[in-house]
């Protein structure tokens, strides 16, 4: 008998201006590739148990900052993109996600939400504790690569082999304090949390850069997702 398609759940930007809810099209194509269908979640007030138990997986993708009174930060002047409805939406995913044992994959935003889903926090804007050693994202805004140490005997190098990654790295903040149970997987040169995972999960992950951007290392790239889609079609046996 076939396996059945894996169906993975990716977390959309909020509502825009005009009512729209939207994703750029590389999370889903690099599902796609892996052999599952792509299920877009748009943040709405509602239980999110019957949703997820519907689910193989769960990807919680990148976008704005997190409202950092939800994890006892500061406002600075250099947050963007704050949405309330698309942060509790998400938090009450990556609780219930967790809760379950459903595969999960936080992909820059989705790192964070997961790290503060689980207790952690977040420098507000990394340049400031940072400084300028490794460039996280372009000026004024978008991708930039650089590379990043794996850990040896994590999920991640077991995925992608051991060798530094060249990563596409798009964000302004990072983890600061771990989430409970988390354990750090990959940093840059400037020591900046890039990977983690919680060992205590049946498979979760969460990673700092887009994978779904390649670049250079896309084969490398790609087989991350394959691994967390092999982890999902996995998942209920």
């Amino acid at each position: 008998m076939d396996r059945k398609i894996p169906l993975i759940g990716l977390s959309t930007y909020g509502s825009d201006g005009g009512g729209r809810f939207g994703l750029p099209r590389e999370y889903a194509d690099v599902v796609i590739r892996a052999g599952a269908w792509p299920v877009l979640l748009p943040p709405m007030p509602l239980p999110v148990a019957p949703l997820l138990g519907r689910l193989d997986g769960l990807i919680l993708c990148g976008g704005g900052d997190l409202d950092p009174g939800l994890y006892r930060g500061r406002q600075h002047e250099a947050l963007y993109g704050i949405d309330r409805e698309r942060d509790e939406f998400e938090l009450a995913l990556a609780c219930d996600a967790i809760a379950i044992g459903l595969p999960i994959l936080g992909i820059c935003r989705g790192m964070q939400v997961i790290n503060v889903a689980l207790g952690g926090d977040l420098h507000e804007h990394l340049p400031d504790v940072a400084g300028a050693e490794v460039a996280h994202r372009a000026d004024p805004s978008g991708p930039i690569f650089h590379p990043v140490r794996l850990r040896a005997l994590s999920r991640l190098a077991e995925a992608v082999g051991p060798a530094p990654l060249e990563t596409a790295s798009w964000h302004h903040q990072a983890i600061r304090c771990l989430g409970k149970g988390l354990t750090v997987v990959a940093e840059a040169a400037d020591g900046v949390v890039e990977a983690m995972e919680l060992p205590a999960h049946p498979w979760l992950l969460g990673v700092q850069w887009h994978p779904e951007l390649g670049g250079e290392d896309h084969s490398r790239h790609q087989a991350l997702i394959d691994a967390f889609v092999l982890a999902a079609a996995d998942w209920r046996g």
